[in-house]
């Protein structure tokens, strides 16, 4: 698989001085902390307040809109204060750090059927994949070394609606990971990230994405 089927497509046409956009559209940390809004809203403001999903406006921007911020200097200035203070904030040791330093473990996982961080990851279903999200938002804000397994399912929740003849019907989305604020998780070599599985007769080699989400990986 080439690299350009595993990346999202806008990534590919963003000018140099404006990548800073595709760092924070993949930090999930824009689901809690809104710091950021003012810039999504300065891109497509009709679309933000739709969605207010940074990622859903980054990925219908045009070369039109784009070629306009990379000569709005205002708006470089913001995005390169928000960086410095994404940098700012993944390299404070939080509450965990401070009380603990070195004396805690290094990592701590969280293993979970369901994630519910935003509608920008449809991986979850109600009360346990909110609570799991809103764990892992607080360990990033708490400097915790915690981070999150889960499975990347191939439908989203579904979404219901009611027929001619008052029936409940469900349509079941479709998660197209190209179009998810995910990417390739990568092994020391560079290379994707894969665990094998055996299962009966065979083994499954599973393939691992990444969601960052504030300084917790998922």
């Amino acid at each position: 698989m080439t690299e350009s089927c595993v990346r999202p497509f806008f990534f590919r046409g963003l000018p140099e001085s404006l990548r800073g956009l595709e760092t924070l559209a993949l930090d999930l940390r824009w689901t809690w902390s809104h710091a950021g809004d003012s810039l999504w809203r300065r891109i497509d403001e009709r679309l933000w307040e739709q969605t207010g999903n940074a990622f859903v406006v980054l990925q219908n921007i045009t070369a039109e809109r784009l070629a306009e911020l990379q000569e709005d200097e205002s708006f470089r200035a913001a995005l390169a204060e928000l960086l410095a203070a994404r940098e700012k904030y993944n390299s404070r040791p939080g509450w965990y750090g401070e009380r603990y330093g070195e004396e805690g473990p290094r990592g701590i996982a969280y293993f979970s059927m369901e994630f519910g961080l935003s509608e920008a990851l449809p991986i979850y279903a109600g009360g346990l994949g909110v609570l799991a999200g809103d764990y892992l938002k607080a360990a990033s804000d708490l400097g915790a070394p915690v981070f999150g397994i889960g499975l990347l399912y191939q439908e989203g929740y579904f979404r219901q609606w009611l027929d001619d003849d008052g029936w409940q019907r469900e349509i079941y989305s479709y998660n197209d990971s190209s179009s998810l604020p995910l990417r390739p998780a990568r092994a020391p070599d560079g290379s994707w990230l894969h665990v094998p599985l055996a299962l009966p007769g065979r083994v499954v080699q599973l393939r691992v994405w990444l969601a960052q989400v504030g300084r917790v990986p998922l």
